[in-house]
């Protein structure tokens, strides 16, 4: 066998595995798993919360209930206990 013809060879080789790989993938059926589904409240206060910050656009990064939003939001991603709310301090005293 020559070069030319082991080129060829190995071309359709190729050919054919991936006509073979692309049919399988498109056959198979793909069952949905029941953990991949979103499991959320009705109401979750904090989406409800979310979604407002979500409205406000760029105002939102100078309210102080967004900052609360976004802190609880990143403690419940990471998975971490939420830290207490500082004391606020009343202006006039």
């Amino acid at each position: 066998m020559d070069g030319k013809m082991l080129a060829r060879l190995g071309a359709v080789v190729f050919v054919a595995v991936a006509i073979t790989a692309t049919a399988i993938e498109l056959t198979r059926k793909e069952a949905v798993p029941a953990t991949t589904q979103v499991l959320r409240a009705e109401s979750d206060p904090l989406h409800e919360r979310q979604r407002r910050c979500q409205q406000l656009g760029l105002k939102a990064a100078e309210d102080a209930d967004c900052l609360r939003v976004w802190a609880e939001t990143r403690d419940r991603f990471l998975g971490r206990t939420p830290v207490p709310p500082a004391p606020r301090i009343q202006e006039g005293r």
